[in-house]
Order: structure tokens, then C-alpha cells, then sequence
């Protein structure tokens, strides 16, 4: 004797060992002994055996209309064995009854189950939704297999093309076209990243990392909204000086500049003049949510994304040739370089050069600044620059050489196109600590520690940095400046490229003009901005140090570069002599810090922004000096 019964949701045939009436004992066609309720038995049979049962049911199920059986069942709820009886005309065979089993299981559309063996036909209404429902999917999966198969072939759907951004970046996994995606992914053995650029809809692997950094950061695009244009302001005192600014090549965004005027009474008249947009729009304005959207110009090779539009830019920068607002910082200079007065004032100033980094440097530094290097038209006043520098530098406590670093700079010619897409990078080196550097730097630090001071005794709030303990904060309530070695230091000096130091210029100048600031004491949205700064700027700091990564890679493929030195940092950490790329060498044995070795690149890759290289020989060990220097001497990692 045998049974038909259901286990685990499937259908199992077996041969009674042991009838107990309420339990029985069963082999299953596997051999396999199980225990069964009587309950649970759905068929007992004679012949045919177990396993030819299953298999001829199945055979005999395929040849079943699912739609004919539904429309001549009752309403009613029924059992298989009863509706096989009816349907067949007779008393059915195990086969028979079996087969209409497995076919109304199989049709759970059709057929609602309502206990072991038990069914009941589903209404109409409902039917015919879940028909819809099921044809609505069955037309998904024959879109999706179609963007998979163009995917595979190369071609990007125009579905797809519509859904890029997003796709890429934060792929809805619900939606077809992303399930596309993934599924030619899985069959080419591709990344979504490299597959869309095998199928063109990416430019390049450049456009992949910027399109991600305009995903998250713009995700209205890097174009500015509309906005009432900034007003130049009427009526400012003309300032009688020729100031002159001090940038590299690529700088629009001039922010600061310089003048010097002899006193009558010997000494000089030093002016720090910062450029004043704060004066050209207010707080609330639609340029004001403007900046506190963007918070910070963003800066990578080859471009920049700046913090204000082109024209308000254009309006406020410290342009040659022209008078432009500024806030400027006046300090009267003794003949032996003693500060002895200190004046700030709301003006226009005459910008009479913009002189730059590439022009000056082979006639001012560190060999030419007191020897006997060639004469030139501006000699005169950056020397004084430096020597007053050199005074403020070492009244903080920091006086000593010039820093041992090197700062790499970035330039890509867009115009010239590269196997890995269009751009050619260059990257220039320059010793970090110039004579032009240090003067700048100190300038400004002045300027921000005065600018700071002014705001804490005015009781006006402002956006300060502060140190302590080998931690760098920003608060709204001025404190020391361990590393700098001030007792506080308010970011005031580029206006035009950063959020924090625009709110400290309104502020600066409501002091200045005795007005109203433009933010109280305790201000909730002061907060605010310092948090949002706080986090968009390492934002866009990590951004770019990404993008000089990608880059480094893109130089080491133009150059062809097969083999590569570099200086060991840590363990198996190396940073390259020519260009700022640090990365690991696992295969490197354990060299002392400050060691110079010999790669060869085996790899890099633009997407990933990954280089491999193994281990060649050691060119040189370290000098005996401090071994922290050897590491510093390249920049930080």
C-alpha cells in the first residue's frame, strides 16, 4: 500500500511500512523512513509504485487547461480527489487525481488553497487583478532582459541613459533599469562604473568622480540660481596707496593685496587690504543663500567650483587697473620694524599690479631676497614684506628656517586629449616656505588675529579657529591658537572663496561702520553656518585630495612611467619623488623611514584610484637626522 502526502511544501510519494491508524511509518522513494499523521495523507494508492506515480502525475499535469479548470469548478470550496472524480467522469485513477493535484497547486492565481488538499476558485475580480499584476511583471522581466542585453552588447538604453546619475550613484535596486544594470554586470564581470563607460555613457573616468561629487554636492548642477546683483556701495573713501597682490597664475578669486607709503616721520605705512563682498550684498539676500549653500569655493586640477558667480567675483576681485572695495588693515611700521599704530577702514583702494608666482619667483627667493639678485620694479617692497614677516613670525614664537617641503601644483590642458580621455596634466614642484609664501602668510595671520581681537572686544560675535591640546575647532567666541601661537585667529582674509570668512567681514565691518552685525550674540544660525562649514569644507578638502590622486595616476600613464622612486614613510607606505602620490607596496621588505626605493608600476586604475607596484631595490637609507623630518619633508599623507 502506498500514500501520497505533502512535506515541506513539496509532494512526496512513499510506501507504508507500519499502519497504527492514527501514525503510520513510510518509505519515501528515497529511502528515507519518515513518521505521518493519517491527517496528513492526502492519497492512498495501490499501484502505480511511489515514484512512478510522481513522475507520471507530473507529465499528466502539464496537459491540464488551469483556465478550463477554473471556469467548470463550483464556488464552492472542494477537495482535489471530488473535483478529479467530477472533472474525469469517473472514479478517478491515483494518476488522475494526483495530476489535477499538482495542477491546482501550481495555479495559486486560479485557485485559493484552503487546507491539505483543499481549494476553492479564486473570484473573479480578483483574478483578473492578479492576471493584470502577473502581466504587469512579465513585461518588467522582458524589459530588463532587454536593457541587460543591449548592456552586455555595448549599447546604453536610452531608459537607462534617462536614470544615469542615480543608477551609478545611488542605485534604486527596485527600480528595472537598475536591475538591468546589475544583471549585466554579473554576466560581463564588470563594476556598473566600468560597464557604463565601456557603453559610452561616460566620458571618460574623469567624468565619473566629478558627475559623483556634483551627485552629492549639486545635485541641481554646479550653474548658479538667479539673483539681484551685488551693488557696488557709494561714496567710500579713496585710499591713497598702490596696492599690489600676490598670487599664482590660475588665481581669479583675488582676495588680499599690499601697499607701502613712507611715513613722514620715518618708517612705513603697510597696508593689508582684503576684498570686501560683504559690501555688495547682505545677509538674507539671494547671493548670501547663495554663498551658504556652496559654503566654500572647491578647488581640484584642472578647475574649481567657485563659492560666489562669475560676476559678483569679477565685481569684488582685487583687480590691476582699477579701485576696489576693500577691507584694509593699516599698520605703522617703525624704521626698525616695530608695529607703533594699528588702523582699519571700510575704502575703495587702487589695485595697481597683480603680480604673480611663476614671474617673481626666479627673481625673489631664498638665495636673491638679501643678496645680490637682479633689480626689478616691485624688489624694493617685497623685501620689506619679508623682513616685516621674519618680525611678526617671530614675535608668535615660530621663527626658524623656511620649511624643508614641497608643494605640488596641478595645471591640465583641456585642450590636448589623452588615451584616458581629455586633459593633459602637468605638476609642477616648489619648495614650500618661499620668501613670497612666508609674507603672505604672515600678513594674514596678522590680519585675522587683529580682525579676531576687534570682534571679542567689540562683543560682537565671530567664526574663530582654535587649537588646544593638538585639536583644531572652530567656535564662535575667540580662544588661543596653540599652533599658530595666538591667542585667537578668525578667518577674514578670503571672503570671496569662504562662507566663514564673509560672515566675519559683516561682522568686521559693523564694528567698523558702528552698525547693527549682521548676526547677535548666541546667534542659532551662526552655529549653524560654523557646523555646515565645518563639515563641507573637509568634504570638499577630501575631494580634492582625491582628484590629485586621480590625476598623479593619469600623469604616471601619460609618462609612461614603468619604474618610479620614492621615499618610504612607514612600513610598506611609500611617497613618489616627482609627483604627490602615497601608496602601499606590500611586497616592499621593511626599509627604515626616509628610505629611497625603486618601484615598478604594474598597474593603475582610474576608477578605483588605485596604483599597484612592486618592490625593485633600495637606492639609498636615510640620513641621520630626525626620522619624523624624513616623513615631513614630502607633506602629510
Amino acid at each position: 500500500m502506498f500514500v501520497l502526502y505533502e512535506e515541506d511544501g513539496a509532494f512526496k510519494a512513499g510506501t507504508i511500512l507500519t499502519d497504527n491508524q492514527a501514525t503510520l511509518q513510510v518509505e519515501n522513494t528515497h529511502g528515507k523512513r519518515v513518521k505521518l499523521k493519517r491527517a496528513n495523507v492526502l492519497l492512498d494508492f495501490r499501484e502505480p509504485g511511489p515514484a512512478d506515480l510522481l513522475s507520471r502525475a507530473e507529465a499528466a499535469a502539464e496537459e491540464l487547461d488551469t483556465e478550463f479548470l477554473w471556469e467548470v469548478c463550483g464556488d464552492d470550496e472542494f477537495a482535489f480527489a471530488d473535483f478529479a472524480a467530477e472533472y474525469q467522469g469517473h472514479p478517478p485513477t491515483a494518476v488522475e487525481s494526483a495530476a489535477i493535484l499538482l495542477r491546482l497547486h501550481s495555479a495559486p492565481i486560479w485557485f485559493h488553497r484552503k487546507g491539505k488538499g483543499r481549494f476553492r476558485k479564486a473570484p473573479a475580480d480578483i483574478l483578473q487583478a492578479a492576471l493584470a499584476g502577473l502581466e504587469k511583471k512579465r513585461q518588467q522581466a522582458a524589459a530588463i532582459e532587454h536593457m541587460r542585453s543591449e548592456l552586455v552588447d555595448g549599447r546604453l538604453p536610452p531608459e537607462l541613459a534617462a536614470l544615469l546619475p542615480q543608477a551609478l550613484y545611488r542605485p534604486d535596486r527596485n527600480r528595472n533599469e537598475v536591475k538591468a544594470l546589475e544583471a549585466a554586470c554579473v554576466d560581463t564581470g564588470l563594476s556598473a562604473a566600468r560597464l557604463l563607460l565601456k557603453c559610452g555613457a561616460l566620458g571618460s573616468s574623469y567624468d565619473f568622480h566629478y558627475n559623483r561629487f556634483l551627485f552629492e554636492h549639486f545635485p541641481e548642477g554646479a550653474d548658479f540660481p538667479g539673483f539681484a546683483p551685488a551693488a557696488l556701495p557709494p561714496d567710500l573713501p579713496r585710499a591713497d596707496v598702490a596696492a599690489f597682490s600676490i598670487d599664482d597664475a590660475s588665481t581669479t578669486e583675488i582676495d588680499d593685496a599690499f601697499s607701502i607709503v613712507p611715513r613722514a616721520e620715518g618708517g612705513w605705512r603697510i597696508g593689508i587690504h582684503i576684498a570686501a563682498p560683504a559690501l555688495g550684498f547682505s545677509r538674507g539676500t539671494e547671493l548670501d543663500a547663495i554663498a551658504r549653500r556652496r559654503l566654500s569655493t572647491v578647488y581640484m586640477p584642472g578647475g574649481k567650483i567657485t563659492m560666489l558667480p562669475d560676476e559678483v567675483v569679477q565685481a569684488f576681485t582685487l583687480s590691476e587697473g582699477r579701485d576696489c572695495p576693500a577691507v584694509s588693515l593699516y599698520l605703522d611700521i617703525s624704521p626698525g620694524l616695530a608695529i607703533v599704530g594699528e588702523e582699519s577702514r571700510v575704502e575703495m583702494v587702487p589695485i595697481v599690479a597683480n603680480l604673480r608666482h611663476h614671474d617673481l619667483e626666479p627673481l625673489f627667493n631664498d638665495e636673491t631676497v638679501h643678496g645680490d639678485g637682479p633689480d626689478f620694479r616691485w624688489k624694493h617692497e617685497l623685501t620689506l614684506l619679508w623682513d616685516l614677516a621674519t618680525v611678526l613670525e617671530a614675535g608668535r614664537g615660530k621663527a626658524g628656517g623656511n620649511e624643508d617641503r614641497i608643494d605640488f601644483g596641478f595645471s591640465v590642458d583641456w585642450a590636448r586629449d589623452t588615451a584616458d580621455g581629455p586633459g593633459f596634466v602637468s605638476i609642477a614642484r616648489r619648495l614650500r616656505g618661499s620668501p613670497m609664501d612666508k609674507l603672505v602668510a604672515e600678513l594674514m595671520i596678522h590680519a585675522n588675529v587683529t580682525w579676531g581681537r576687534l570682534l571679542d572686544e567689540a562683543g560682537v560675535p565671530g567664526l574663530y579657529r582654535a587649537q588646544g591640546g593638538g585639536k583644531v575647532r572652530m567656535t564662535t567666541v575667540a580662544a588661543p591658537h596653540e599652533g599658530l601661537g595666538v591667542e585667537c585667529y578668525a578667518w577674514s582674509s578670503s571672503p570671496l572663496r569662504r562662507y566663514v570668512d564673509l560672515v566675519n567681514q559683516w561682522q568686521i565691518i559693523s564694528v567698523l561702520q558702528d552698525t547693527t552685525p549682521a548676526f547677535a550674540p548666541k546667534s542659532a544660525d551662526l552655529m549653524a553656518a560654523l557646523r555646515d562649514f565645518e563639515l563641507t569644507y573637509a568634504e570638499y578638502a577630501e575631494f580634492q585630495r582625491g582628484m590629485e590622486r586621480y590625476w598623479c595616476l593619469r600623469w604616471l600613464r601619460q609618462h609612461g612611467r614603468g619604474e618610479v622612486e620614492g621615499t618610504v614613510l612607514r612600513e610598506n607606505v611609500v611617497r613618489l619623488s616627482e609627483i604627490p602620490l602615497v601608496f602601499k607596496v606590500p611586497s616592499m621588505p621593511l626599509q627604515l623611514p626616509g628610505s629611497r626605493v625603486r618601484l615598478a608600476v604594474e598597474h593603475t586604475d582610474l576608477l578605483d584610484i588605485e596604483v599597484e607596484a612592486h618592490f625593485l631595490r633600495t637606492l639609498s637609507e636615510p640620513a641621520q637626522r630626525d626620522e619624523s623630518q624624513a616623513a615631513d619633508a614630502f607633506g602629510p599623507l
